[in-house]
């Protein structure tokens, strides 16, 4: 059967940074109507079996359970964490009924957590997050007809690109970030507030993108480096550099933010940091230096493929 895993994560969009910032809220009503047209759009290019998931606030049964194909979809059930962890189980469990296409809604944070799972698979990401530079700002109904194309092998999913990661190594930790992977300097872990200015030490930028929100531009503004190009960015930030960059730091906050010295970065390049600090991945701040402790930094182009809507349709 030619199959496609739609994986939502109810709570992107919803954090403290409508209150901290001015990030606009993604209600669940909103992502109802978004998932009933990804499936229209994708049965309709001859997607035969679709596979959703149980979530606590019932999106995906209210978005499905009045239409005529509703025995062509799949609902999955397992124990809800209420936490990243329902994404890797949502993954895990598609991966298994057989699903290699998945459309994706959420933020960096939810992409992220499919590309460590499914480095292999081929996703449509969509933005219902805060920073958002990995999933596009897409027309649902659209979405799902350029993901049902790649599904139903009417367009094959080795014509769509694989994304770059950076590969981070912490002692025995390993973690991967989709965008950026910043040095924070007196912060601390599981904070959800923006970053401030004066607390950036070093920033790796998969993609530096200008016309963006959060880290990226940061790097987008100085030294552009886009989805197709081959080398990331590294960014030394200082407080007091005399070159300084205006930036959108999280939707309505801007920040200025000093400018040491930028550089490019060829891909399996390794960087080294050393603590203390808080290394935060695509936004979230998740894993602690002490003083003496060093992380190793590459960015390889080794993440899923992706699926371009304006290539793929074309």
């Amino acid at each position: 059967p030619v199959n496609l895993g739609i994986i939502v994560n109810p709570f992107s969009g919803r954090d403290v940074r409508r209150l901290a910032a001015r990030a606009s809220t993604s209600d669940h009503h909103e992502k109802q109507q978004q998932v009933t047209r990804l499936v229209l759009g994708a049965l309709s290019m001859g997607v035969e079996r679709i596979f959703l998931a149980h979530e606590p606030f019932r999106i995906n049964e209210k978005a499905v359970e009045n239409l005529p194909v509703r025995h062509q979809i799949e609902i999955l059930r397992f124990r809800l964490q209420h936490s990243g962890e329902d994404t890797r189980t949502m993954c895990r469990q598609m991966w298994q009924a057989g699903c290699r296409v998945f459309i994706v809604l959420g933020g960096d944070g939810t992409s992220r957590i499919v590309a460590s799972e499914l480095p292999d698979s081929t996703i449509l990401p969509l933005s219902t997050g805060t920073n958002n530079v990995f999933p596009y700002r897409l027309e649902a109904s659209v979405a799902g007809v350029a993901a049902g194309l790649v599904a139903s092998h009417k367009v094959p999913s080795h014509s769509c690109q694989r994304c770059k990661r950076i590969r981070i190594q912490a002692g025995s930790l390993e973690e991967t970030a989709l965008i950026d992977a910043v040095l924070l300097r007196n912060d601390f872990i599981g904070s959800l507030l923006p970053f401030a200015a004066e607390n950036l030490d070093t920033l790796i930028l998969s993609r530096a993108e200008p016309a963006s929100i959060g880290i990226s531009p940061i790097g987008g503004y100085l030294m552009p480096s886009r989805f197709e190009d081959d080398f990331a960015v590294l960014v030394h930030c200082k407080l007091d550099a005399g070159r300084k960059v205006n930036v959108p730091i999280s939707p309505g906050l801007h920040q200025n933010v000093g400018i040491a010295n930028v550089e490019r970065l060829e891909l399996n390049q390794s960087v080294n940091m050393t603590g203390p600090g808080i290394i935060a991945v695509d936004g979230d701040r998740i894993i602690e230096l002490e003083g003496n402790e060093t992380a190793t930094f590459r960015v390889l182009r080794d993440g899923p493929r992706v699926i371009e809507t304006e290539r793929v349709m074309a």
